[in-house]
Protein backbone atom coordinates (compact mmCIF):
# COMPACT_ATOMS: atom_id res chain seq x y z
CA UNK A 1 0.00 0.00 0.00
CA UNK A 2 1.31 3.26 -1.05
CA UNK A 3 1.28 6.11 1.40
CA UNK A 4 0.22 9.65 -0.69
CA UNK A 5 2.81 12.42 -0.84
CA UNK A 6 2.67 15.94 -1.45
CA UNK A 7 4.88 16.54 -4.19
CA UNK A 8 5.61 19.73 -2.94
CA UNK A 9 6.98 18.52 0.57
CA UNK A 10 9.58 15.95 -1.31
CA UNK A 11 11.11 18.87 -2.54
CA UNK A 12 12.04 20.35 0.98
CA UNK A 13 14.49 18.82 3.64
CA UNK A 14 13.24 19.14 7.33
CA UNK A 15 15.15 21.73 9.47
CA UNK A 16 16.36 19.09 11.82
CA UNK A 17 18.85 17.33 9.01
CA UNK A 18 21.92 18.72 9.18
CA UNK A 19 24.87 17.93 6.29
CA UNK A 20 27.10 20.80 7.20
CA UNK A 21 29.59 18.40 8.59
CA UNK A 22 29.16 16.12 6.13
CA UNK A 23 32.04 14.59 4.15
CA UNK A 24 31.56 13.91 0.06
CA UNK A 25 32.63 10.50 -0.60
CA UNK A 26 33.62 9.51 2.77
CA UNK A 27 32.98 5.68 2.05
CA UNK A 28 33.55 5.67 -1.73
CA UNK A 29 36.67 3.94 -2.05
CA UNK A 30 35.28 1.26 0.72
CA UNK A 31 32.26 0.69 -1.47
CA UNK A 32 34.06 0.58 -4.84
CA UNK A 33 36.56 -1.92 -3.52
CA UNK A 34 32.97 -4.29 -2.94
CA UNK A 35 30.77 -4.63 0.12
CA UNK A 36 29.45 -7.94 1.70
CA UNK A 37 26.56 -7.51 3.93
CA UNK A 38 25.42 -10.42 5.85
CA UNK A 39 22.51 -10.41 7.94
CA UNK A 40 22.70 -12.33 11.06
CA UNK A 41 19.93 -13.92 12.81
CA UNK A 42 18.75 -11.96 15.41
CA UNK A 43 19.33 -14.59 18.33
CA UNK A 44 23.19 -15.14 16.93
CA UNK A 45 23.10 -10.83 16.35
CA UNK A 46 22.59 -10.63 20.80
CA UNK A 47 25.97 -12.47 21.36
CA UNK A 48 28.02 -9.36 19.41
CA UNK A 49 28.39 -6.40 20.43
CA UNK A 50 29.60 -4.84 16.71
CA UNK A 51 30.80 -5.80 13.17
CA UNK A 52 34.40 -6.09 15.08
CA UNK A 53 33.44 -8.68 17.53
CA UNK A 54 31.84 -10.67 14.56
CA UNK A 55 35.00 -10.57 12.24
CA UNK A 56 37.02 -11.73 15.21
CA UNK A 57 34.88 -14.21 16.10
CA UNK A 58 35.05 -15.46 12.35
CA UNK A 59 38.90 -14.91 11.97
CA UNK A 60 39.30 -17.48 15.01
CA UNK A 61 36.47 -19.69 13.37
CA UNK A 62 38.62 -19.85 10.23
CA UNK A 63 41.97 -20.07 12.13
CA UNK A 64 40.56 -23.16 13.96
CA UNK A 65 39.23 -25.02 11.30
CA UNK A 66 42.75 -24.68 8.92
CA UNK A 67 44.56 -25.78 11.80
CA UNK A 68 42.14 -28.85 12.15
CA UNK A 69 42.10 -29.92 8.21
CA UNK A 70 44.16 -32.62 7.50
CA UNK A 71 47.12 -32.14 5.36
CA UNK A 72 46.59 -33.07 1.41
CA UNK A 73 42.72 -32.61 2.14
CA UNK A 74 41.07 -29.88 -0.09
CA UNK A 75 40.03 -27.04 3.22
CA UNK A 76 36.94 -26.20 0.81
CA UNK A 77 35.69 -30.04 1.18
CA UNK A 78 33.16 -31.03 4.08
CA UNK A 79 34.13 -34.57 5.42
CA UNK A 80 32.13 -36.26 7.68
CA UNK A 81 33.06 -39.15 9.98
CA UNK A 82 31.15 -41.60 11.15
CA UNK A 83 31.39 -42.20 15.57
CA UNK A 84 32.57 -45.45 16.52
CA UNK A 85 30.59 -48.05 17.29
CA UNK A 86 27.75 -46.72 15.09
CA UNK A 87 27.02 -48.21 11.53
CA UNK A 88 26.78 -46.67 8.24
CA UNK A 89 23.55 -45.95 7.20
CA UNK A 90 22.31 -48.69 3.94
CA UNK A 91 22.68 -46.97 0.45
CA UNK A 92 20.48 -46.62 -2.23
Amino acid sequence: MSHPTDPDAADEMLPEYDFSRGVRGKHYKAYSAGTNVVLLDPDIAEAFADSASVNDALRLLVRLAKERVPAGRPNNAVHLTRRPGKRAAPRR
